[in-house]
């Protein structure tokens, strides 16, 4: 009996995958269908490239660690104003200070690598904005 029934449930689980892949199929779209069709108004649709997404999130990242850069250099300069002379406070504020400033010099950089491979990848030369001045001359010029 125990066999029977184990026998059956493996059938019924059988029947059931292939009732599942049949109809995944014939309602599936293909990958770029789907990607359209998930793809609100107004996403890019390259990954790489100077509006794509992979810029847009590492020119992001980069913005905020520069902000944080800038704020704790902020920081670090009112700490040491308030050090009123103790060694170690100085010490500190000044660390901050120059931790701050690596960091600042180093989102600079990354930056600049980032869009140095980005331009290389995609074999633009242009940045985004030179592009958007040269469209805008372009269409000044044809409307005259």
């Amino acid at each position: 009996m125990n066999k029977y029934l184990k026998r059956t449930a493996q059938i019924l689980t059988g029947i059931t995958a292939a009732m599942t892949l049949t109809a995944g199929k014939v309602l599936a779209l293909n990958a770029r269908e789907g990607a359209e069709a998930a793809r609100a108004d107004g996403m890019p649709a390259d990954l790489i490239g100077p509006n794509g997404v992979f810029t847009q999130i590492t020119n992001t990242v980069l913005y905020v660690v520069g902000v944080i850069s800038v704020i704790m250099l902020i920081y670090g300069g009112l700490r040491y104003v308030i050090s009123g002379g103790d060694s170690k406070k100085v010490t500190d504020a000044k660390n901050t200070i120059l931790y701050a400033i690596i960091g600042l010099i180093i989102s600079i950089l990354a930056f600049a690598i980032v869009n140095f491979v980005i331009n290389a990848v995609t074999g633009d030369s242009n940045s985004a904005a030179n592009t958007d001045h040269l469209q805008q001359q372009q269409n000044t010029s044809e409307s005259k």
